[in-house]
């Protein structure tokens, strides 16, 4: 059922696109159904001849296209065309209906127009019959010629290349009608370089030789002109295209010059460049791959060359030291090829390139050189040996200078160690394997001149001294212990086991040898396996006795010599409960101890604080005494005077006669001195003139007087000192109105100054108010 429904609907279509095609045949009639309802069928009115015209006709304007008509035969009704080219290239005959067109049509520019008929009426424009489109064709002419998209063109193709190689493809487009039989078709012709190039209608260009290279000729120009099949060509129907050629590597290397001739110093490092070799290489540099290598020769194992992948060179490159004095000059044949290349491309060109290479080396002061890469010696402990090994450096040069032995301190910074100037190391102290069982030195070999001084060329070098163990360290416990024991311990029990260790160098079949000299209620029992274990002997201990049991324990090794050492095993004894478990024991008090160094060192640092501490004092105290005189440090020393009397202060009225001052202020005579000294005292000797006398005119005041008497005792004084020194004395003078400024000769309660104001100034005066103010207690007293 289906199948017979799908058949019937297949036919139906093709009956309608039947019918339409045969409608649309006759351009003379326009089917109007968009203008018409669907349901019913309009009977066509307009007759026309068919609509084309042909471009670029020569002939006079206007030229005929063809004629619309209508069935319609009314006396008023007009023709009228609408549409862009309507009345402007198309017209129509309002009554005959013949159109014309008033240009020149060029079907490449516009192949075709649409335009609309009407039938209206003349006098009231109304539509006698609905509008119509129609189209009018432009038929074609061959009147265009190939033209290429660009004048122009770039390809490439790679040198060598086969022929028949595709360089590249050209396209020429002619505008007229492709539908036109030859009217479109393009045909290709190479003008220019057709000698090694070709091309095929399709616009292929292709290789015609193999034999392209681009060393001789990089660049091709070739003209390719396109036609159609008519003949008709232009002059934008050639284009030029530029081919070319990639380079391959296809050209071997070859030297610049036969010889190379170098000059190298003997200390260049190994691996360092120390020339090139140039090759002449036509190819492009991607495209260069030379390899150098040594054919003849002795020194390939003494050279490399390596290739610069940036510039193509080779780099001579030393692989073992070079030495003057060994080998001054070395000679030696390379060749350069270029293992990449194709064989079929290189011809009849030699595949290997050959040059000779000279390399003179050039003698330079070297540092000494020791015989060995490092030095390894081996030295007993506790011993002193005038020889622990000797080193040996010499100068490679030819001069052979002499050498200069020294090790550097800070590789034995406990100066253990001292070398001669025949390079033999000995050790000035005896050295300790528990200490430091190797010793690594840094041996300097400087190279001297003929005053033996150093030329500034050194070399150095490792010593590595190891020092073998001596059976010098007895045995002792291999950890401290603590073992207990309950008081009510059983006979055979077991309280500790102890083993024990050595500091020197154990050996494998080294065996201690435990043992116990004191009689106790302990017993040792040596295993034989280098441990022992110490067991109760009796049974049964008191606390109250003894609650430490100190054990001496003598370990023994098997060395040779043989060394012993005891060691004491502290057992305490405790409380235990029924099940054998401590319940209370004795801790023992902790051993604390100071060695001798740390002492001295505690000593030096309190014996350094307290220098520090008297200094500063010292300086301070100093400063205060200045401060006091009024004078600064540097000033003090130019002020010192030495007095044979000393003053026991105010109290003291025996030393120091006070009154001596006090006589001149109140006009009386210095008493003489009850004191020590046989000599008066130099200031004491001073008379103040009496007050009340006025001096004379022309006589000398009290004053002069004073200073008269004062040089001539300083004239007769041999005891004085030889330079001449300031006095400051208490007396002013009678003619002074403030008299004395001492307040040697005054008290406080003669003043009649009130100082009670220095209570207001605050703390700063409180010490001056409490020395000079009045006590309101004193005047309550009063």
């Amino acid at each position: 059922m289906y199948l017979s429904l799908i058949l019937l609907v297949a036919v139906g279509t093709g009956l309608g696109l039947l019918t339409t095609a045969a409608t649309s045949t006759n351009p003379a009639q326009l089917d109007t159904h968009s203008m018409l309802p669907t349901h019913r069928r309009q009977k066509r009115d307009w007759i026309w001849n068919q609509m084309h015209i042909v471009e670029e006709k020569n002939t006079s304007l206007p030229h005929y296209v063809g004629k619309i008509k209508s069935s319609v035969s009314r006396k008023n009704a007009k023709y009228v065309l609408q549409g862009d080219s309507a009345d402007k290239i198309f017209r129509v005959n309002e009554d005959t209906g013949d159109v014309y067109a008033f240009e020149r049509l060029d079907r490449e520019k516009v192949p075709e127009y649409q335009l609309t008929a009407l039938v209206v009426d003349k006098n009231t424009n109304i539509y006698l019959e609905a509008p119509s489109s129609f189209t009018i064709k432009v038929h074609d002419v061959n009147d265009n010629w190939p033209v290429f998209t660009h004048r122009l063109f770039n390809a490439s193709v790679l040198e060598m290349s086969a022929v028949g190689t595709t360089v590249t493809r050209l396209t020429a487009v002619d505008a007229d009608d492709p539908t036109v039989a030859d009217h479109a078709s393009v045909m290709y012709q190479i003008l220019e370089g057709d000698k090694y190039f070709a091309i095929d209608n399709s616009g292929l260009i292709y290789t015609k030789t193999n034999s392209l290279d681009r060393e001789t000729q990089a660049k091709y120009e070739i003209v390719v002109e396109a036609r159609d099949a008519e003949g008709l060509r232009g002059e934008s129907g050639t284009a030029t295209v530029l081919v070319t050629l990639k380079d391959i590597n296809d050209n071997f290397p070859i030297f610049s010059q036969p010889n190379y001739t170098f000059m190298v110093p003997e200390d260049l490092r190994v691996g360092s460049p120390l020339g090139s070799l140039f090759v002449k290489d036509p190819d492009e540099p991607q495209n260069r791959m030379t390899k150098y290598s040594i054919v003849q020769g002795e020194y390939r194992d003494t050279f490399t060359i390596e290739t610069d992948p940036i510039h193509n060179e080779g780099i001579i490159k030393p692989m073992k030291p070079l030495d003057y004095e060994r080998i001054p000059r070395y000679t030696f044949a390379i060749e350069a090829t270029d293992p990449t290349i194709n064989l079929r491309y290189s011809g009849s060109a030699s595949a290997k390139s050959k040059a000779r290479v000279v390399i003179n080396v050039i003698d330079v002061d070297e540092p000494p050189v020791f015989q060995n890469p490092f030095y390894h010696f081996q030295l007993r402990e506790n011993q002193k040996k005038p020889r622990v090994g000797s080193v040996l450096a010499v100068d490679p040069d030819a001069a052979r200078k002499k050498i200069g032995y020294y090790i550097r301190r800070n590789s034995d910074k406990g100066h253990f160690f001292q070398i001669t100037n025949r390079g033999d190391i000995y050790n000035e102290k005896a050295l300790d394997r528990e200490i430091h069982p190797w010793y690594n030195l840094t041996v300097e070999a400087k190279e001297l001149d003929n005053k033996d001084n150093p030329t500034g060329k050194e070399s150095i070098v490792q010593v590595h001294i190891e020092v073998l163990d001596e059976n010098d360290n007895a045995p002792e416990f291999a950890q401290p212990y603590h073992p207990k024991v309950c008081e009510n311990a059983a006979q055979g029990k077991l309280v500790v086991q102890i083993s024990a260790i050595d500091k020197d160098i154990t050996p494998r079949n080294v065996k201690f040898k435990f043992s116990m000299k004191k009689d106790s209620n302990f017993t040792l029992i040596d295993n034989h396996d280098n441990t022992a274990n110490i067991t109760v002997k009796y049974g049964g201990f008191d606390r109250e006795h003894t609650k430490v049991h100190y054990l001496p324990v003598i370990i023994s090794d098997n060395g040779s010599p043989s060394l012993t050492s005891t060691n004491t095993l502290a057992v305490t004894v405790c409380k235990c409960n029924e099940r054998g478990e401590f319940t209370f024991c004795e801790e023992l008090a902790a051993q604390v101890g100071v060695s001798v160094q740390a002492l001295v060192a505690i000593f030096l640092c309190i014996l350094t604080i307290a220098v520090i501490t008297l200094l500063i004092f010292l300086r301070r105290r100093l400063r205060k005494q200045a401060r006091a005189h009024g004078k600064s440090v540097p000033e003090i020393h130019e002020q010192l005077v030495t007095y044979d009397e000393e003053g026991g202060g105010e109290m003291d009225t025996t030393s120091y006669d006070v009154s001596v001052l006090n006589s001149v202020r109140h006009g009386g005579a210095k008493p003489p001195r009850p004191g020590r000294d046989l000599r008066p005292s130099l200031y004491a000797q001073v008379q103040k003139p009496p007050r009340h006398t006025l001096p004379t005119h022309g006589e000398p005041g009290d004053m002069a007087a004073v200073i008269e008497v004062k040089k001539d005792e300083a004239d007769h004084d041999g005891s004085g000192l030889p330079f001449d020194t300031l006095h400051i004395f208490d007396y002013e003078g009678s003619e002074s109105i403030a008299e004395s400024l001492s307040s040697l000769g005054t008290n406080s309660s003669d003043s009649d100054i009130d100082y009670d104001f220095l209570n207001d100034w605050g703390p700063r005066f409180k010490m001056l108010a409490e020395l000079y103010g009045r006590d309101p207690h004193d005047e309550l007293l009063c």
